[in-house]
């Protein structure tokens, strides 16, 4: 798509008012701007997609989903990917649109990205990159052909939550995810055949009930040592989740200590020491919601740019009104 040109709307001083010397008058041109990206970064289950929402609220925004298992079409409890309640409106790219059987790479993402983000800019909105798999963040920030940095701007939010707080609740998300009906999800694509290494199939909480549902399929099995192998499912699943919280935490602290990203933590920790309710919901908007958009606020309106985005200054309230919708899928 081809990207419009950007135009500098500040009003110029005159060059009658300007002590030139021998000063070149064509550096007095106005250069185009980068344009401007978010990026949401987080572990699993920390709320990137909540903020994500909140910040679309204070800008004409679309998000760019880059969780690598939530590219892939069905299972979306197993996944957690965001519902269309949840999205409030704010349109959502590169979520459930690849076939579960294939292999979406780094590549692949890079280039559906890229795409994905001329025609936002196009459309006059910002980008906002939201999802846990760091190794597709990277890959489209630092390309080989240095194409992201020489064309965006990117400011990095970093929802956390200290880990014995989010491995508590990623214990109780996954109970919540057996009562929606994750076992039956799998169930329907079980496949005694499959290769777990492929597609959707990585996804935590598929490979773990391989076992379980073999026993299904066996005479030899009796209904205790079935009730046996779905609990034994069920805690790898939660052991397995909270292991990918840890490498994700860790991908982030590399990048930020070793590649010397600027990225801006928000601390959420207390959010989910509250376990939901009003009380959760406000501390999420004086805590994370907030904040984020005032960093943001600040990121866009630092620098000249070519569009004109609505204020932030709200973003903390519009969270509040906003928390109870979005707790389901959070806290």
């Amino acid at each position: 798509m081809k990207m419009t040109m950007m135009l500098c709307h500040e009003a110029q001083p005159s060059l009658l008012q300007i002590p030139t010397g021998g000063m070149n008058l064509s550096m007095l041109r106005c250069r185009p701007q980068k344009e401007k990206v978010v990026v949401v970064m987080g572990a699993t289950g920390t709320g990137k997609s909540r903020l994500s929402i909140d910040l679309a609220a204070s800008y004409p925004a679309e998000i760019i989903n880059s969780d690598k298992m939530q590219v892939y079409e069905g299972l979306d409890i197993v996944t957690n990917k965001i519902t269309d309640e949840e999205c409030d409106g704010v349109p959502h790219h590169l979520l459930g649109i690849v076939d579960p059987e294939a292999d979406f790479t780094a590549r692949n993402f890079v280039s559906t990205a890229s795409i994905t983000m001329k025609s936002i800019v196009g459309r006059g909105k910002l980008p906002i990159i939201a999802g846990g798999s760091n190794s597709f963040i990277e890959a489209l920030i630092d390309d080989q052909n240095y194409e992201f940095r020489s064309r965006y701007e990117v400011c990095f939010l970093w929802v956390d939550v200290a880990m014995p707080v989010l491995h508590r609740f990623v214990s109780d998300r996954v109970d919540r995810m057996v009562d929606a009906g994750i076992v039956e999800e799998v169930r329907k694509m079980y496949n005694p055949n499959a290769d777990y290494s492929k597609g959707i199939r990585r996804a935590i909480g598929v490979p773990e009930f391989d076992a379980y549902f073999r026993s299904e399929y066996s005479s030899s099995f009796d209904k205790k040592t079935q009730a046996k192998l779905l609990e034994e499912a069920i805690n790898e699943t939660k052991i397995n989740t909270c292991k990918l919280a840890c490498r994700q935490l860790e991908k982030i602290h590399r990048l930020r200590n070793v590649k010397g990203w600027k990225i801006h933590r928000l601390d959420a920790t207390a959010v989910f020491q509250k376990k939901g309710g009003r009380e959760a919901d406000k501390s999420w908007a004086e805590m994370v919601a907030g904040p984020g958009s005032m960093i943001v606020n600040q990121f866009m309106y630092n620098f000249s740019h070519s569009r004109s985005f609505a204020t932030a200054a709200d973003g903390g309230g519009r969270a509040i009104k906003r928390g109870a919708a979005m707790a389901a899928a959070v806290l």
